[in-house]
C-alpha cells in the first residue's frame, strides 16, 4: 500500500480524521500538518487502517 493511500480505512476512520484535522486548522495549523497529525491520531487509536466486520483477525 503506497504511503498516503487511505483505501484501507473505514468511513468512520476517515470522518474522524477530517474532524480532527478541522480542529487543528482552527488552531492555525497548516493544512499539511493538520492532516498528518489527524491521521497519526487515528492510527494511534485504531492501529492503522482496518476494514470493520466479522471475520477480521487481529495480527500481532
Amino acid at each position: 500500500m503506497p504511503r498516503g493511500d487511505k483505501s484501507s480505512y473505514t468511513d468512520k476512520q476517515k470522518r474522524q480524521a477530517e474532524h480532527i484535522e478541522a480542529g487543528y486548522r482552527e488552531q492555525g495549523v497548516s493544512k499539511q500538518e493538520a492532516e498528518e497529525r489527524a491521521w497519526r491520531t487515528v492510527n494511534k487509536k485504531d492501529h492503522g487502517g482496518k476494514k470493520s466486520g466479522s471475520g477480521r483477525k487481529e495480527h500481532h
